[in-house]
């Protein structure tokens, strides 16, 4: 049985950005990856989609972006080319087409087992992301017969979907795209609109990202935060990155001709209902976007009134029910976003609703890691940018718990 000191799980951004903190401070590892580097953005993302972070975000230990957009966005194409690139350049060890199967705590350290064999190691870092399944709500299994479903990691263009109406429940940053492209292909498009968090693409001239970083928004720690799980559990930001940097929110997806409706709540006898609860629900994104915008202008320096986004205007009243049956809705997308897959994770770690418990990474289990996963340490965990500082983090505390243990 092979050992090592660490086995890294994922070799996408995460498990990549970790590999490159344990080689500098010497530390034997193996990177195991189900499939190729970049897994799940060769396979579960479709084909239009662009990084909601702009170019200079791209930075990972040892690497900064150094093209000529700075202010670009890379497409799924190009984001695989530098995850691949990232791998060759910090030399990871990575063994693709490795599937683990099993983690297993023993003396010493933890027994791996994949469909290539098996490992032990002292140290394991879980970095294959919370975003392995796609999230489809069980009231999916209430919906007629005849309407197509497509969940999130397998929608890919509007031509997969047949004609006539969509409904896209969802309108977090992947509802928002998707509702918009499927409506600019023909296909009228309802959208189910729950908890969301708006912004703007742009303000006072420059990428929210950017007034963001220059506020120390994204770099707000996880221990500062008066509701950690309710930070961790907020939908993506409602962004597109595209070449003219252009705002897509509710109210441009509205001026478009596509329909709002709420949250969905049930499907009883073919009818979707829906939460009437769309007008507060927009109204307390508005409320935040407000806060978020008062803090950039504060920042700034006030040097006069700043156009601000108009308020989210919805239906009034919202529609709160839709016949399924009478065949205006042909198909549904359901960009209800991701889950974690931890069905092979055989160690106590899991709370009564499956989900791994740790304090930033560190799990209750002495040497078992956790990254890559929303707000971890930092709010910008969730993206490339956040997962260097995160990395050199937990592996300054792998380095202290295998000192602790020697």
């Amino acid at each position: 049985m092979p050992q090592t000191t660490t086995v890294v799980i994922g070799a996408g951004h995460s498990g990549l950005a970790m590999s490159r903190c344990l080689t500098d401070r010497a530390i034997d590892h193996v990177v195991l990856e189900r499939g190729e580097v970049a897994n799940s953005w060769r396979t579960q993302r479709w084909d239009s989609l662009r990084l909601l972070t702009p170019n200079w975000m791209t930075r990972l230990p040892g690497h900064r972006y150094d093209g000529d957009d700075p202010d670009g966005f890379l497409t799924v194409p190009e984001v695989v080319d530098l995850i691949e690139g990232y791998a060759k350049t910090v030399d990871a060890p990575v063994q693709a087409h490795t599937t683990v199967t099993a983690v297993r705590p023993e003396e010493g350290g933890f027994t791996v087992e994949t469909d290539a064999g098996r490992w032990r190691a002292r140290t394991v870092v879980l970095a294959s992301g919370a975003h392995n399944l796609a999230a489809v709500p069980a009231v999916g299994e209430a919906v007629p017969e005849g309407i197509t479903q497509v969940a999130l990691d397998a929608y890919r263009r509007p031509e997969q979907l047949p004609e006539g109406g969509v409904l896209v429940v969802g309108a977090a940053a992947s509802g928002i795209q998707i509702a918009d492209e499927v409506h600019r292909s023909g296909r009228p498009v309802t959208l189910s609109v729950g908890e969301h968090v708006r912004v703007p693409r742009t303000y006072r001239g420059r990428d929210i990202f950017a007034w963001m970083d220059a506020t120390g928004l994204l770099d707000e720690r996880y221990d500062e935060v008066p509701d950690l799980l309710r930070a961790r559990n907020l939908p993506s930001m409602q962004l597109v990155g595209t070449p003219e940097r252009i705002t897509l929110d509710l109210n441009a997806l509205t001026d478009r001709g596509v329909r709002l409706v709420g949250r969905l709540a049930g499907i009883r006898d073919g009818v979707a209902q829906f939460s009437g609860s769309l007008p507060n629900v927009c109204a307390l994104a508005d409320l935040k976007l407000g806060r978020l915008l008062d803090g950039i202008d504060a920042h700034a320096g006030a040097n006069g009134d700043r156009p601000r986004p108009e308020p989210t205007r919805v239906p009034d009243p919202p529609p709160l029910t839709l016949d399924l049956r009478r065949g205006e809705i042909r198909s549904i997308v359901w960009a209800t976003g991701f889950r974690p897959d931890l069905s092979w994770l055989d160690v106590p770690v899991l709370d009564r609703k499956g989900r791994i418990r740790h304090d930033g990474g560190v799990t209750p289990w002495p040497g078992l890691y956790v990254l890559g996963w929303p707000f971890l340490r930092r709010r910008k965990s969730t993206f490339i940018d956040g997962a260097g500082a995160d990395a050199a983090e937990l592996a300054d505390h792998l380095v202290a718990h295998l000192a602790a243990a020697a």
